[in-house]
């Protein structure tokens, strides 16, 4: 299986990095990790496309950050998602699962 290129997520970068920051605070090497991990490195978000989602969702009032020491001791930005981005991350989850069950209903029937 091959992977899927950042480009192919333009529409889901936000949720996917809303939702892993949701588990907790994690600086931008540790969300892409993350987000590779739990997609059994189907998911790769190149660091071009990572750090300018970062920065408008930070914008935006749905993330904070702060700097802080990493576990290999380098200065890093930590993410965590505020009041507001919990909220359209249910906001979001909502719409993709709309979107999903409306894409498998035509794949059924364009059979």
């Amino acid at each position: 299986m091959g992977e899927i290129k950042s480009d192919l997520l333009q529409g889901t970068l936000d949720l996917l990095v809303l939702k892993v920051v949701a588990l907790g605070p994690l600086h931008g090497y540790g969300i892409a990790q993350r987000i590779r991990q739990i997609s059994k490195d189907v998911l790769q978000v190149q660091q071009g496309s990572l750090y300018p989602a970062l920065h408008r969702l930070e914008e935006r009032g749905w993330l904070a950050s702060n700097w802080d020491e990493t576990e290999t001791g380098r200065q890093a930005k930590f993410y965590k998602l505020s009041p507001k981005g919990r909220k359209q991350l249910a906001e979001e989850e909502q719409a993709w699962e709309r979107m999903m069950a409306a894409i498998s209903l035509v794949l059924r029937t364009a059979e």
